[in-house]
């Protein structure tokens, strides 16, 4: 392997010629600098990585914790963290908090003292102490789908709740009223946001949200099967059963199965977080699409960007209703290649019936005006 003395030798400069090029300084000539960087191509020369740190005081290393690799949603943004990154010329460690508040700050200490240039996370929890004292020593980071309130760092994320308006929109005028949802952790941003967008969606429509039609979930299937049989033994079963999110869904498939049900002839069913395993469901599972791959890589621009200086921006983007024929949608509606329909902010609504009064809606914490932009 090529040394920078071999590149000063080809070259026909001194090795700190070599190292001022390198570094990119400005007191090297034009000719100079076309030799060491001709001498580098020819000898294959790469630089040692960690000595560069040293003297630059950046790794060109990200680091990403999301909370459950085995969620295809999160498998699915870390791969479009890494790509985003390697173009920006940035390498990548990811820790997978498995849904553990204590193994994602675990993740967190390690990266920090890795000396990474900057951290982007999917928080399991809203209270970590750990990247609150982060945040406020000045660790370039951005929150991704989930986020800490009270925290001060840019967060990127979908619009999820005008989607979940969608989706009761959509189930209302297929004619379901009583709906239920298998709700994620509360301790979370998402798994309360999405519970609040749900039981807005409902009182739209004079519709109420029952306690007994709310199930308390964790982001995992056996959660989601658990729920699902709660609502199946209910002396009035929901007619449609929401799942906060993908895992959970497919848990409450199983329990249907289980029962002898059919989808959608027994019981409707729903999902936050598309992903490619339902279109191959029996029947294909509507579902709210974020656009996952986009989050990934507007997350690592939002990070460079705090990395190199520039002002922190929180990102916004789109989620969409996907249209297939778990709820009663007729082949028509939903062809069995998915429809996509666009979300908009104030979906069309039929005449509701008289409001009912429902259980008050459970408090979410309101995000800082500086985070704001998600789901």
């Amino acid at each position: 392997m090529a040394s920078i003395k071999d590149v000063a030798a080809e070259a026909g400069v001194s090795v700190a010629t070599v190292s001022r090029v390198l570094n990119d300084h400005p007191s090297v000539s034009s000719d100079a600098r076309t030799r060491v960087l001709r001498a580098v191509a020819a000898l294959g020369y790469r630089p040692n990585a960690v000595a560069r740190s040293l003297r630059t005081d950046q790794t060109r290393t990200l680091g990403l914790v999301i909370s459950d690799v085995l969620n295809p949603y999160f498998t699915e943004l870390a791969r479009s963290v890494e790509e985003e990154a390697r173009a920006l010329g940035y390498s990548v460690i990811i820790g997978n908090a498995d849904e553990r508040p204590d193994l994602q700050d675990h993740h967190v200490r390690t990266l920090l003292d890795r000396r990474i240039d900057g951290l982007l996370v999917s928080p399991t929890d809203g209270g970590s102490p750990l990247m609150l004292d982060a945040a406020r020593a000045g660790t370039p980071m951005v929150f991704v789908d989930r986020w800490i309130p009270g925290v001060d760092v840019p967060v990127v994320r979908a619009d999820g709740q005008s989607a979940v308006r969608d989706l009761v929109a959509h189930l209302y005028g297929l004619g379901h009223r009583r709906l239920a949802i298998i709700a994620g952790p509360a301790a979370t941003t998402t798994g309360s946001e999405r519970v609040q967008a749900f039981r807005e969606a409902l009182a739209a429509y004079g519709l109420p949200l029952p306690d007994v039609y709310t199930g308390q979930g964790d982001f995992q299937a056996e959660s989601g099967r658990r729920v699902t049989e709660g609502f199946l033994d209910l002396p009035e079963p929901p007619e449609v059963v929401f799942a906060a999110d993908n895992l959970m869904a497919l848990g409450a498939l199983d329990a249907i199965r289980a029962r002898g049900l059919r989808v959608p002839d027994d019981i409707a069913l729903a999902a936050f977080d598309d992903i490619p395993w339902f279109v191959h469901t029996d029947p294909p599972v509507t579902a709210v699409a974020q656009p996952t791959g986009e989050l990934g890589r507007a997350a690592v621009r939002a990070l460079v960007d705090r990395i190199e200086g520039r002002p922190p921006q929180s990102v916004t983007l789109p989620a969409r209703l996907v249209v297939r024929r778990s709820c009663g949608e007729t082949p028509e509606a939903a062809p069995e290649a998915a429809s996509e329909a666009p979300h908009s902010p104030e979906p069309p609504r039929p005449p509701a019936p008289q409001a009912v009064p429902g259980p008050a809606p459970a408090a979410v914490t309101e995000v800082p005006a500086t985070n704001r932009s998600k789901p």
